[in-house]
């Protein structure tokens, strides 16, 4: 099963999504679990997904998805349960979040109740590219096979 996790090739296409995908995310994480960039933090952060009726438990993994997910998007680590992560997360937010009723338009001019879906949706397909193609080159996932076809000169 871990091998059909890690299975990937040293595709530079999936390799660029992959790191912008976790580029894009990982700040988000990094404000919801450190307070970075201006977020509020792990505490201020569970606080308001309280308040709109998101569990504790459903707050941390979200939390975790993002900061920790952007991560290994970014070192191409265990990249296919990290973008399953973010996927999740980003049709949750659609959905939960209220974006879903803002329509489908980000709200470049502030006269729209909140941000649309077309940010999550662009993200959910990033990380569908990654579920199916895995982490690409320079990735963490392709090590164990480099290795394999590649061994050490003794």
């Amino acid at each position: 099963m871990l091998k059909k996790i890690l299975k990937t090739e040293r595709d530079w296409t999936v390799t660029i999504v992959r790191i912008t995908l976790g580029l894009v995310i990982f700040p988000h994480g990094a404000q919801k679990a450190l307070g970075w960039f201006g977020g509020f933090g792990m505490e201020g952060t569970l606080g308001f997904f309280s308040s709109i009726g998101i569990p504790t438990v459903a707050g941390v993994l979200v939390i975790a998805a993002e900061f920790l997910g952007g991560l290994g998007l970014i070192t191409g680590a265990l990249s296919r349960v990290a973008a399953v992560g973010i996927a999740a997360v980003m049709a949750g937010a659609m959905v939960l979040g209220g974006h879903l009723q803002n329509g489908f338009f980000l709200n470049w001019t502030g006269g729209q109740g909140g941000e649309g879906v077309e940010f999550h949706l662009l993200l959910i397909a990033m990380a569908l590219v990654v579920v199916i193609r895995g982490g690409g080159a320079f990735s963490i996932d392709g090590l164990p096979e480099l290795r394999r076809r590649h061994p050490p000169i003794s």
